[in-house]
């Protein structure tokens, strides 16, 4: 349970630095750096957890983007100011670098080879969807809390 705790809490504050980051580089006001950060380490965190417990990368982002839809639209409401301006830079700390970056080495080492290598194949393919599904689990899941809460007509 506490190594669990550390964790967490490892991964909280390593999230909420790019968090903050990239909400500075999109111009966001100061006052509302702290919210970047917290929104992020609370979905990182989230999606952590969901993968330690079994759920594949792919449904953890998604639930955990749906996840930072909702605290973004309710730091929105508060502060008066649009749910994109924590979300974005709050979903930065998950997109999945290690996994486009062994894509785009396995297809330069494919196209470098003069022979056709399964295990290079395999890798690019692999990697390219994953990589693929995390980044359409992270627009599908942040846009629906806001499609449903925005939402004017009865959804039945």
């Amino acid at each position: 349970m506490i190594e669990l705790l550390l964790i967490l809490l490892n991964d909280a504050c390593f999230s909420a630095i790019p968090a903050v980051g990239f909400a500075m580089l999109f111009n966001v006001p100061r006052r509302f750096l702290v919210f970047c950060a917290i929104a992020g380490a609370i979905g990182h965190c989230a999606r952590t957890i969901m993968m330690r417990s079994g759920l594949p990368i792919e449904w953890s982002t998604f639930a955990a983007a749906a996840i930072i839809g909702v605290i973004t639209i309710a730091f929105a409401k508060r502060h008066l100011a649009p749910p994109l301006l924590y979300a974005v830079a709050a979903i930065i700390p998950m997109i999945p670098g290690s996994y486009a970056y062994n894509t785009v080495i396995a297809v330069v080492q494919l196209t470098a080879s003069q022979t056709l290598q399964p295990e290079l194949l395999n890798s690019a393919v692999t990697n390219g969807l994953k990589t693929i599904f995390i980044l359409g689990a992270l627009s599908v899941g942040l846009a629906m809390p806001t499609l449903v809460y925005y939402r004017t007509r009865p959804i039945i």
